[in-house]
């Protein structure tokens, strides 16, 4: 017969094992730390830089593509001793939209939709990092790479028109103009491709709105704005500037930055009308950061 064994008291079937486990007595870098690494992160990631090789592929083609019809044209000026560059600086932009556009349809869906698409938007905010901190630095991050594209074929420009011993103060004059032109560009154009980007997760739909908005928003207002200066409407070509984000800083820089204007008849804006559109493109940027704040208080939960 079976002798029953007695119960083992409780102290003797406890056991504590030291893991190596320790609690983390270094500084707290606290949000502020959090925004530059996910700025930097998505700025590099912006241009494939910590990415694999295929995905450095498309920007660098794109940004050697915006910069090689500058070199080209600073080559021409330095040969034929040009009094002036052939494309103004505020203009080089515009002639470029599809270039930029292409970029942006790659890039703002990189940005944005990965996170989405793999349920990672959570985690950022399980840290010391608020919704507003993730959308600015996302927004920054874009806005900063779209500014080094448009940003670098002026500086090719302007470089070359000071080797070609161009006039200084009129040079350095359209230089500053052309930054400033650049930058509006940027932000807007970013804060329109994250919003369109964010709505989706799927990258492949992002860069087909993205394109889709920027394209045929420009195709649609040019196309109205040609038949309104044929049938002579010349006073409808500005209003109707107002609805298409490449003639909303054409609008812009003819009516204060000197540009010669797009518009069918080389027409832009008055001051006047120029001032709604500065209104009209802060206002897009405010609605833009703000659409993708309410996106990603949603998301973030």
């Amino acid at each position: 017969m079976a002798v029953e064994q007695p119960p083992a008291h409780a102290g003797e079937q406890t056991q504590i094992h030291n893991i190596g486990y320790r609690n983390y007595d270094g500084p707290r870098l606290g949000r502020a730390y959090a925004r530059r690494s996910l700025f930097s992160q998505s700025l590099r990631g912006a241009y494939g830089l910590g990415r694999s090789a295929k995905s450095k592929v498309l920007p660098m083609i794109l940004f050697a593509v915006m910069c090689v019809p500058a070199a080209i044209m600073v080559a021409v000026a330095v040969t034929t001793k040009a009094n002036e560059l052939p494309v103004e600086y505020t203009r080089y932009a515009i002639l470029l939209q599809a270039v930029i556009s292409l970029y942006l349809a790659a890039q703002a869906p990189q940005t944005v939709s990965r996170d989405l698409r793999f349920k990672t938007v959570p985690l950022y905010f399980s840290r010391p990092i608020e919704h507003s901190d993730y959308v600015r630095a996302k927004f920054a991050a874009m806005a900063s790479a779209l500014f080094i594209l448009t940003a670098a074929p002026l500086l090719v420009l302007y470089v070359g028109a000071l080797l070609a011993k161009l006039d200084f103060a009129d040079q350095t004059k359209g230089f500053g103009q052309g930054l400033v032109s650049v930058a509006l560009l940027s932000l807007l154009f970013s804060g329109i491709a994250l919003v369109v980007s964010a709505v989706t997760p799927r990258r492949g739909f992002g860069i087909a709105a993205v394109i889709a908005v920027l394209t045929i928003s420009y195709g649609a207002v040019s196309t109205v704005q040609a038949i309104a200066h044929e049938q002579g409407s010349t006073d409808a070509l500005a209003w109707l500037g107002l609805f298409s984000p490449i003639t909303l800083i054409d609008g812009v820089q003819s009516a204060f930055l000197g540009a010669t204007s797009a518009f069918p008849g080389g027409e832009g804006p008055s001051s006047g009308t120029g001032a709604v559109y500065v209104i009209v493109v802060l206002a897009l940027i405010a609605g833009c950061y703000g659409a993708l704040l309410r996106r990603y208080r949603k998301v973030g939960l």
